[in-house]
C-alpha cells in the first residue's frame, strides 16, 4: 500500500465527506444534515486514507459516554463514517484503518468501542459483537386499542414547536434523566441535541414537518414525542400514518398519555415505529399485539477494547466469580485469562493464572456486555465453551439485565 493514513484536517472535510457519500451510493445528503455532521466531527479522532490528493478511505470515532448495566456512564468510542473507495478494495485498507482506530482508542484509555453496521458481516472479524436490538412496529390503530394506567387522564398534553429553545431544552432534560436507566443509551454532548430535530424538507417524502407533543404535570415537562404525519386516503376514507421518531417519559402515566395521543390523531390509522427498545411497555398496553407487525433488527455492535476495565465498569445482576479465557487476535493485549468477581454493587477484573471456567472470544463478550444477549444462548451456538460445570449458568445470570439495552439513535 502507498496510501497515507492520517488524522483528518478541517480543510479536507468536504472532500473527505464527499468520498464517504460516494461510497454509500453517491446520493448526497441535504445541506442541513451535512452541516450537522460537519459540526459534530471531532477532527483529532477522525482519519482519512489518501492516495496522492485523492481520499480513498474514511473513518471516525466520536467521544461518547454510554450507560452500562448498573447505570454508570462509561467512555465509548462511537465508530462512524467508515468507507473504502471502490477503486481501493482488497488492499487491506479497512484493516489498516481498524488497526489504527483500536490502537488509538486503547491509548486514549477508552474501554469500549461501539458502532452501527451498514453490513454486519464486516465487523465480527475485528471483535465487534451485536449487543442490542431495535424493535420496529406497524400498529393498526383502527383495530388496536390501549388500556392505560391510573393517572393518565391527569397528564396535560401540549403541541409545541420542536426546535423552539425552551421545548428543545425540556425534551433534552427528560432524555438526560432517562439515560442512566437503560444500558446502551448515550449521554448527548452539546451539538447532539440537533440530531433528533433534523428535518430537511427535501427528505419528508410526503410527510409533515416534524411535530412535537409535550406531556406535562403541574407545569413540569414529564415526557415528549416527536413524530411526522403522512396523510393517506383510499376509497373508504382517510388512512394516514404517524411515523414516530422518538418518545421518552418519566413515568407510566405520561408514557401512556403520549401513546394514546398518537393512536387518536385524526385521519390516521397506523402508527409506525422504527427504533424502540425490545421490551418497550406499549406492547403490554395494546389490545392485540398481533396487529402491531413487530420486527426485530440488530442495532449496536460492542467491542471491548480493554477487557479488564470494561468488565469492571458495569455491575452484575447476581454474584459472579468466573475466569474467562479470552481470544482476541486483533487486540492481543486482551488475550488470556481474566478473573471477574462482581455483584450488584461493583466488580473487579484482573489477569490470573487460575484455570479457565469459560472460553470465548472478545466478540461474544461484546454481545453479552450490555445484558441483552445471553451467554447461554451463545454457548448453545458453540461460541462459548463451559470448562467448569455451573460456570455458564452463573455468568449468564450475572450478565443479564433488568431492562433490555437499547441505542436510541444512530451516529
Amino acid at each position: 500500500m502507498t496510501t497515507d493514513l492520517r488524522v483528518l484536517r478541517p480543510e479536507e472535510w468536504d472532500k473527505w465527506y464527499g468520498k464517504l457519500m460516494l461510497a454509500f451510493g453517491g446520493v448526497d445528503e441535504s445541506p442541513e444534515e451535512r452541516a450537522l455532521w460537519n459540526g459534530l466531527t471531532e477532527f483529532d479522532r477522525f482519519i482519512g486514507a489518501w492516495d496522492g490528493d485523492e481520499c480513498v478511505g474514511t473513518a471516525g470515532a466520536f467521544s461518547f459516554r454510554m450507560t452500562v448495566p448498573g447505570g454508570a456512564l462509561v467512555k465509548a468510542a462511537g465508530i462512524t463514517m467508515v468507507s473504502v473507495a471502490a477503486t481501493h478494495r482488497r488492499r487491506g485498507l479497512l484493516t489498516s484503518m481498524k488497526r489504527r482506530q483500536l490502537d488509538d482508542i486503547h491509548s486514549w484509555g477508552e474501554p469500549l468501542a461501539v458502532l452501527t453496521a451498514s453490513e454486519p458481516v464486516i465487523y465480527g472479524r475485528f471483535g465487534y459483537g451485536a449487543g442490542t436490538q431495535q424493535l420496529r412496529a406497524e400498529i393498526d390503530t383502527s383495530r388496536v386499542r390501549l388500556t392505560v394506567p391510573p393517572g393518565t387522564d391527569d397528564v396535560r398534553l401540549r403541541l409545541a414547536e420542536p426546535d423552539a429553545d425552551a421545548v428543545r431544552d425540556a425534551c433534552e432534560a427528560v432524555y438526560a434523566r432517562q439515560v442512566p436507566t437503560r444500558p446502551g443509551m448515550l449521554a448527548r454532548l452539546p451539538g447532539w441535541e440537533g440530531l433528533p430535530l433534523l428535518d430537511p424538507p427535501a427528505e419528508r417524502k410526503g410527510s409533515s414537518p416534524l411535530q412535537c407533543v409535550l406531556a406535562e404535570r403541574e407545569g413540569e415537562v414529564v415526557g415528549y414525542a416527536r413524530y411526522f404525519t403522512k396523510p393517506g386516503w383510499d376509497a373508504a376514507g382517510p388512512k394516514g400514518t404517524i411515523e414516530l421518531r422518538d418518545l421518552e417519559a418519566l413515568d407510566p402515566a405520561a408514557y401512556a398519555a403520549l401513546w394514546r395521543f398518537l393512536f387518536d390523531i385524526d385521519l390516521t390509522s397506523t402508527v409506525k415505529t422504527y427504533n424502540r427498545p425490545v421490551d418497550d411497555a406499549w406492547q403490554h398496553l395494546v389490545s392485540d399485539v398481533r396487529r402491531c407487525a413487530l420486527n426485530l433488527r440488530d442495532s449496536l455492535y460492542v467491542r471491548l477494547v480493554d477487557v479488564g476495565a470494561a468488565l469492571e465498569a458495569r455491575t452484575y445482576q447476581a454474584p459472579v466469580d468466573v475466569v474467562f479465557e479470552v481470544e482476541d487476535a486483533f487486540c492481543p493485549w486482551n488475550e488470556g485469562r481474566w478473573r471477574l468477581s462482581g455483584d450488584a454493587k461493583g466488580a473487579s477484573c484482573s489477569r490470573t493464572t487460575d484455570s479457565a471456567d469459560l472460553a470465548l472470544s472478545v466478540r461474544e463478550l461484546g454481545s453479552a456486555y450490555l445484558g441483552g444477549v445471553s451467554l447461554a444462548s451463545l454457548a448453545a451456538a458453540g461460541q462459548v465453551r463451559e470448562l467448569r460445570q455451573g460456570a455458564l449458568a452463573e455468568a449468564t445470570l450475572g450478565f443479564s439485565g433488568a431492562v433490555a439495552p437499547w441505542l436510541p439513535h444512530g451516529f
